[in-house]
């Protein structure tokens, strides 16, 4: 297909830190033109690749790369090698294209701002999170390089703590010092039409060389973004809205014509757990009974700093409302509330994609359910970065900016 049969894209995308290709399938789904994911790790090259392409029919590139420089201390670092593939993917689209902005979008990996204990991880898995935290600040030399006019950035709500070094707020300041106008807010993903609970930090950036004003406030220093906290329909959607048209399963079973329609087994154990349990209720109904979870003996009987437990995990989900954050561990109900609202299993990878917003043809490629699973849980929900995909581009618009100099007179 020649480039005058296709429409010209809102946006040309660089997606770091890519994963499985969440926010690249968003933003495709926003109208953009994303010219390569960026992941150190390559077990998710072909779920990327198969499952995201471009109006013109060309598949999303996949750059297996360590973004950090690469020095004495650490030899694996393949900056320079990155900053050049990127320039071979992004060159012939601006030609193709001119006038078009660049998007970056940064999601870095957010296991390093979550709170899991020190004494839970190897040294060599302890230093490389601790590296793994300046992994936003590395980014500002592909954007220095690149000058994207466009920035999006997602992560956990816990990347604001200034426990960890205050990444997010530095980030925020340097791209403000580079022309940006900038703003950030913590997102509930059931907000804006996803059927999950998900609290994430969200951060756009804009370049003043082609800001509108649209979402301008005054704040601390200056001129910010005032970033959406819904999507603005008052619409919430339930999981049981997201996975109710899926074939039933038992568990254990895959289902032969839906990709990743699949759910682990149950011991009889849980399968009683699961039996007693109606949608939404505490894991405290099993207090008492042979099914009590050793979390319940601690509440019971132990010194006050030992009375800890999760109510949710061995739960099913609720039907009338949003699904919990859907996490690597989505596939075992033991890690969460993941059994099914009327099936005794836990849900399948298949609804737990369903939940993080991704179509039923994004097929995960993978040879086990753990690690189908943890695709899943670590992407970026598709329609969170649909919808703010978008938002950047309306910050572009001259239409939208003769609408916002209207207003203001």
């Amino acid at each position: 297909m020649s480039s005058s049969d296709t429409p010209t894209p809102s946006f040309i995308a660089v997606d770091f830190f890519c994963g499985a290709g969440g926010t690249t399938r968003g933003l495709i789904d926003a109208g953009g033109y994303v010219a390569a994911g960026v992941d150190k790790v390559g077990d998710c090259r072909q779920t990327f690749e198969k499952n995201n392409v471009n109006i013109d029919n060309t598949e999303a590139r996949f750059l297996q790369r360590d973004i950090f420089v690469k020095t004495d201390t650490y030899p694996d670092g393949e900056q320079d090698v990155l900053m050049g593939e990127i320039e071979d993917v992004i060159a012939p689209l601006k030609a193709r294209y001119p006038g078009v902005p660049t998007l970056f979008a940064i999601c870095a990996p957010c296991q390093p701002f979550t709170n899991i204990a020190r004494n839970q991880l190897t040294e060599q898995r302890a230093e490389g999170r601790q590296r793994d935290r300046d992994l936003l600040t590395q980014t500002m030399d592909f954007v220095d390089r690149f000058k994207p006019e466009l920035i999006l950035s997602e992560n956990v709500q816990g990347i604001q703590n200034p426990k960890y070094g205050g990444q997010w707020a530095n980030f925020e300041r340097g791209l403000e010092e580079r022309g940006y106008i900038v703003g950030s807010t913590i997102a509930d993903t059931s907000k804006y039409g996803i059927p999950q609970m998900r609290k994430r930090s969200i951060m756009l950036a804009v370049h003043k060389s082609i800001y509108n004003g649209l979402h301008e406030v005054e704040g601390e220093g200056g001129v910010r973004l005032s970033v959406p906290t819904s999507d603005g329909t008052g619409v919430v959607k339930t999981a049981w809205e997201a996975i109710k048209h899926l074939p039933p399963l038992k568990a254990g079973e895959s289902d032969p014509t839906i990709p990743n329609h699949n759910c682990s087994n149950l011991s009889e154990e849980n399968k009683r757990r699961l039996e007693m349990l109606a949608p939404g209720q505490s894991n405290l109904a099993f207090m008492g009974t042979d099914l009590e979870l050793a979390c319940h003996a601690r509440l019971r009987n132990g010194s006050k700093q030992n009375r800890t437990g999760f109510s949710d995990s061995y739960t099913r989900m609720f039907k009338d409302r949003p699904a919990p954050t859907i996490t690597t561990k989505c596939f075992s109900f033991t890690n969460g509330r993941y059994g099914h609202p009327e099936q005794l299993r836990a849900i399948s990878v298949r609804e737990a994609a369903a939940i993080q917003t991704f179509p039923d043809e994004y097929e995960f490629y993978a040879n086990s359910i753990q690690k189908t699973a943890k695709m899943v849980g670590n992407a970026v929900p598709p329609l969170l970065s649909t919808f703010f995909g978008k938002v950047l581009v309306d910050m572009t618009k001259k239409e939208a900016g003769v609408e916002v100099l209207e207003k203001a007179a």
